[in-house]
């Protein structure tokens, strides 16, 4: 765990100042950011860590297109898109994406609709080892957290100011944090490994190509 930070909402000044305080402790180098669509963080990362990947986590999203289906159609269409993370290869993936937002069209074009938009943003973790998939295309990890501070907050019920509940909630961040820390490893060094790689590939191609001097 990086940081803890307490705010009124999750604008764009939030996110900003929360994330340049942790540039300014020394975090660099970061490649990927996983979160809900949140449009404040979104921005944020784009400000403070240029050049990174934002994935849309897919747990989120889905439920984001449970929202515009009546909820008996929601396992249908639940069972669709599902397809698509059964895919191994990032052009399978992302061409069953298409087939299944095309499918849905008639049905449930708002559906359709998101799923065009949402595209990049949901698929971005195929842009990264494949070892690396189930682990970085939901930020599950962060939700369980979220719901042990919501319910450890929930016993106490009343803090006197934010200062109070960010003293509870880095309790029990450093709580998880302690336990992260001595059980198995979230991601493998073998893995690790191929996502240096791929990072250097990723800069390799980014570089400019210097143009061919003309010697008189």
């Amino acid at each position: 765990m990086l940081g803890t930070a307490v705010g009124d909402s999750e604008s764009f000044e939030f996110w900003r100042e929360f994330l340049a305080s942790l540039k300014a402790r020394g975090l660099s180098g970061v490649h990927l950011v996983i979160s809900d669509a949140h449009a404040g963080l979104k921005a944020a990362v784009v400000q403070q860590f240029a050049g990174s990947s934002w994935q849309r986590c897919r747990v989120h999203f889905m439920r984001n297109l449970h929202g515009v289906v009546a909820a008996k159609h929601a396992p249908a269409v639940t069972a669709a898109v599902k397809t698509i993370f059964a895919h191994t290869d990032p052009a399978d993936v992302a061409a069953q994406w298409d087939q299944v937002a095309d499918t849905l069209s008639s049905s449930f074009p708002k559906v359709a609709a998101m799923m065009d938009e949402a595209k990049t943003d949901v698929l971005a973790f195929t842009a990264f080892p494949r070892t690396h998939w189930q682990k970085i295309w939901s930020n599950n990890p962060i939700e369980r957290l979220n719901k042990e501070i919501k319910r450890r907050a929930d016993v106490v019920e009343i803090f006197p100011n934010p200062a109070a509940f960010l003293r509870l909630a880095t309790a029990v961040v450093i709580e998880a944090h302690d336990e992260w820390q001595v059980t198995r490893r979230y991601l493998s060094e073998v893995s690790m490994a191929e996502l240096r790689k791929v990072i250097a590939t990723k800069q390799q191609a980014a570089q400019p190509v210097a143009e061919p001097r003309q010697i008189a």
